[in-house]
């Protein structure tokens, strides 16, 4: 039996996934049961690398999610509209849908997925997060028998690779971000990378798999690094510590909880301190990698490539099989629970200020005797514990302090910061970032 697919843009990721799936060659035997019947395109005189032919080829979407004779649609032109609209009249009109759509599937999952179910058509989506890495799989049927306790990702390649040039060079972030631009590591417009909002789609999809509940965007708290500097990358380095743009996911388990039973989710996406015995902490450059920790696994890591032609390219077609396979065996269109996202409840979200981590502070302050005595006192009268406190030096004539704290509530911590810079001593909090 021969499965039709439809692909909707032809751009790098498209163009990787059309090579496969018309070289079947020593790949698995399914692939040659799959066909590609029509391609949507912006242009239909745009040269393209790929063997299709252009007979193929067509600028009308709508006509391709509606066609009768297709049984799966592919969707990676990207954005939020008209991948939506698009989607769910495919969905509508009885068809599988694979994409790559991070931003989409974020926003609008719950739409998506509730039509999905009420139409009996499978959404699949590993290639949404961490490019080629096999982790939405994973998520859903090999780790499915686990308690999941926390995810912890670099999910985002330009950022890795910025914070990495910066630590192994001592180079600035304009500078290496301009560089990245350059190189086509980094998009014209960096503010989906640099400012965590792609790192934020991640994980609400990430977090939606490993707890069995909806996400909703908004309720990840989002940081980027922009505010990283040299000089926080070279003190990170003396403390013995590396800088990560993390996404995580984790159970709140409140401390008046007598039987340890997690109540909410803990959601947020910022820069931190990571040990250097960390496994996430020696992911450099362009790489992701996905630490998921659980009961009674234990932690387990997904290390690889999370961008690319090829590494995207494998896990669209891979979810593209995965559905033919289901077809072939499946007598009636119901979604298969180990392959469809059938969870109807939205989690509930712990407020940040009740997040509990420790911090590191660089603080400036009037070079003067007992001012580390008032920075302490602030900070024990919001019950904020310190681990260390140095000064480091002199710098435009003012002293230079890093404290690093006890793990804290952040309320707290915030409140021991807002005394902090009423101190007359204080010329400026320059950095604040939280350490793992």
């Amino acid at each position: 039996m021969t499965y039709k697919v439809g692909i909707l843009g032809l751009g790098t990721v498209g163009t990787g996934t059309a090579q496969i799936l018309s070289d079947p060659s020593g790949r698995h035997p399914l692939l040659t049961e799959l066909e590609i019947a029509q391609v949507g395109v912006r242009s239909l005189d745009k040269p393209r690398a790929v063997d299709v032919p252009h007979s193929l080829f067509t600028t009308d979407l709508d006509a391709i999610v509606s066609h009768p004779d297709l049984d799966i649609i592919v969707e990676l032109i990207g954005g939020v509209e008209p991948a939506r609209s698009l989607i769910l009249k495919a969905i509508a009109h009885g068809k599988h849908i694979v994409t790559a759509n991070k931003a989409v599937i974020s926003r609008h999952g719950d739409e998506i997925f509730d039509a999905a179910n009420e139409k009996g058509v499978y959404v699949m989506l590993e290639a949404a997060v961490g490019g080629g890495i096999p982790v939405i799989q994973p998520l859903k049927q090999a780790l499915g028998v686990n308690r999941i306790k926390r995810v912890t990702g670099i999910v985002n390649g330009t950022t890795n690779y910025i914070l990495t040039r910066m630590k192994t060079e001592g180079a600035d972030f304009a500078d290496v971000l301009a560089d990245a631009q350059r190189l086509g590591y980094a998009e014209a417009d960096p503010t989906a990378d640099v400012d965590g909002l792609d790192a934020a789609d991640k994980i609400a999809i990430l977090a939606s798999l490993a707890f069995g509940g909806r996400i909703r965007l908004e309720d990840v708290h989002c940081e980027g690094i922009r505010h990283i500097s040299s000089t926080e990358i070279d003190y990170a380095e003396k403390l013995g510590f590396t800088i990560k743009l993390l996404a995580i996911a984790q159970e709140d388990i409140p401390e008046n909880s007598s039987d340890g039973t997690p109540q909410k989710l803990s959601l947020k996406v910022h820069p931190t301190l990571l040990p250097k015995s960390h496994p996430l902490a020696s992911v450099d450059g362009v790489f992701n990698a996905i630490l998921v920790e659980g009961d009674p696994l234990g932690q387990v890591m997904f290390f690889g490539p999370g961008a690319g032609a090829g590494a995207t390219a494998s896990a669209v077609v891979s979810d593209i099989l995965n559905i033919a396979a289901i077809l072939k065996t499946e007598t009636e269109p119901i979604p298969h629970p180990l392959l469809s996202c059938t969870h109807q409840h939205f989690c509930a979200i712990a407020p940040m200020e009740d997040s509990v981590t420790r911090f590191y502070v660089r603080v400036k302050t009037q070079d003067s005797s007992g001012v580390i005595g008032q920075l302490g006192t602030c900070f024990g009268n919001h019950d904020v514990s310190l681990e260390s406190i140095v000064q480091i030096g002199l710098s435009d004539k003012l002293a230079e302090i890093v404290l690093v704290t006890h793990h804290v509530r952040e309320g707290d911590f915030r409140a021991a910061l807002d005394s902090i810079s009423k101190l007359s001593a204080v010329a400026e909090i320059s950095s604040v970032i939280r350490v793992w």
